[in-house]
């Protein structure tokens, strides 16, 4: 192993941590901003488009924990939070900015569609509507929901993670990360499903199968993901362990 100066493995501490964190807010920000614009058909499952990149959201989370730590998996998950805010924040000033004069309207910002289009919230809408507020209608909604399920998921994946730590006394690195997260992603699917399309069911739009199928197939998807992860967490582990210079009952970080 090579000899590093103090400053000089604080550096690379730190810039593991950011590419870590880069990853984790860049697949948390892909699910709010494509959202639910897409439903794609995986075999039995029919997921939302943003689902896709989401579970790498809790490998990130369990590799910060087990490297850095409970405090910086819960600040990383706090910052994403403020993320999430930030996204809606930024999209409703879009949608209720004056739009520019139609002289000088991009031809794209206005859609003509043939027939009656059903939204999350549970309106319709037909005829000419602006394709931000198209999106908006299709996202904000997916947005809200997922800051519920988000900050009681990821908070619920990094408390448990470090639970079975402390009961497994810190051996099974596969225990912690597939409990904490199996548990995790059952409480987010159910949560992001049932609040993104509950005004849709309640209106009619959609039947109580339908949603459970968007539940089951959400659910399903990511914990397979997280079955599957635990070999590359296994791996990375194990790599950054020695690259970080972290002994197995030490962290990277002087927070706990």
């Amino acid at each position: 192993m090579n000899e590093l100066t103090p400053e000089a493995l604080t550096e690379r501490r730190e810039r593991v941590f950011i590419a870590l964190a880069a990853v984790f807010l860049s697949a948390m920000t892909l699910l709010n901003v494509i959202g639910i614009t897409k439903f794609i058909q995986l075999g039995p499952l029919a997921l939302a488009v943003g689902v896709l990149p989401y579970p790498l959201t809790f490998l990130c989370t369990d590799l910060i924990s087990e490297l850095y730590g409970k405090a910086r998996a819960n600040y990383l998950v706090t910052v994403g939070l403020f993320i999430n805010g930030f996204i809606l924040l930024v999209m409703t000033i879009g949608e209720f900015a004056p739009s520019v004069a139609p002289s000088t309207m991009p031809p794209w910002q206005t859609l003509s569609l043939a027939s009656p289009v059903g939204l999350p919230n549970g309106d319709e809408v037909n005829g000419d509507v602006g394709l931000f507020s198209l999106l908006y209608a299709t996202t904000s909604g997916a947005v809200a929901a997922s800051m519920l399920a988000y900050i009681t998921a990821q908070y619920c994946d990094v408390h448990l993670f470090h639970f079975w730590k402390r009961v497994t006394k810190g051996k099974h690195l596969w225990i912690r990360n597939n409990f904490s997260t199996l548990v995790s992603q059952l409480v987010d699917s159910v949560m992001v499903v049932t609040v993104t399309f509950g005004a849709v069911y309640l209106a009619g739009g959609i039947s109580f199968s339908t949603l459970l199928t968007l539940v089951a197939s959400n659910y399903a998807f990511k914990a397979l993901v997280a079955l599957l992860d635990t070999l590359p967490l296994y791996y990375l582990v194990g790599k950054l362990r020695v690259y970080l210079q972290v002994d197995v009952h030490e962290t990277a970080t002087a927070y706990h």
